[in-house]
């Protein structure tokens, strides 16, 4: 009898899937440079957000950058800034939150689903 009793020692029948630990090893070395892959062609990606009906415009990269931001002249409005404010707040935070769910949908192409801890 080999380790914990069973034939040959180890688990019995290897681990699911076959191939043994070191074929699970490869598949997670494999899906460790995907990732790695991904992140780095998720950083040259870009987005567009707006708010206002378009009166603010925004650009926001994968880096999670604000790239670019333009403003329609006829949103500035000297008796009500505050409105021109919110207008790229919400364009800003929109433009993130695309990227977020552009980033969860490639990792979800390489997990196939499975939320892994801290990714």
């Amino acid at each position: 009898m080999g380790k914990g009793g069973f034939p040959g020692g180890g688990f019995p029948g290897g681990f699911p899937g076959g191939g043994g630990m070191q074929g699970m090893m490869k598949k997670v070395q494999k899906m460790q440079a995907a990732m790695v892959k991904m992140e780095e062609e998720m950083k040259q990606r870009t987005v567009e957000a707006s708010a206002g009906g378009g009166a603010v415009r925004t650009t926001v990269n994968g880096k999670n950058e604000l790239v670019s931001i333009k403003i329609d002249p006829a949103a500035v409005d000297a008796e009500d800034m505050e409105m021109l404010e919110d207008m790229i707040v919400t364009a800003v935070n929109d433009g993130f939150k695309q990227i977020e769910a552009m980033k969860e949908e490639e990792m979800g192409k390489l997990t196939g689903g499975i939320r892994l801890p801290g990714m």
